[in-house]
């Protein structure tokens, strides 16, 4: 299991979402997470003012693990807010905990 006193749990029910958002537009070079029992992971990005109108940069289905998972998505991207789609799980409920996005701020 991750090690970690704080992490972010489901309801029991999939697909379930969280987003992140940036206090500007960001130009993203690498995106890593680590979660437990998550089996298919999708995350969207938008470019908006506001959480509205994200479009899908990564999906990962398979090859995630029962025992938890810790996967660099590397790409170039530019993002105002992250939205992470849990699209299904190998149980019930499955946790986050940790989420980390790398790269520099656009010059807007």
């Amino acid at each position: 299991r991750p090690d970690s006193e704080t992490f972010w749990t489901t309801t029991g029910m999939f697909p379930q979402e969280f987003i992140i958002g940036f206090p500007k537009c960001v130009k993203i070079s690498k995106v890593s997470i680590q979660c437990y029992l998550v089996r298919t992971l999708r995350i969207e990005r938008s470019v908006s003012k506001d959480p509205v109108g994200f479009e899908q940069c990564i999906e990962k289905g398979k090859i995630l693990k029962q025992q938890g998972f810790c996967g660099n998505h590397v790409g170039s991207f530019s993002a105002t807010y992250l939205r992470f789609i849990i699209k299904s799980g190998f149980d019930h409920f499955v946790s986050v905990h940790r989420v980390m996005a790398e790269g520099t701020a656009e010059n807007t």
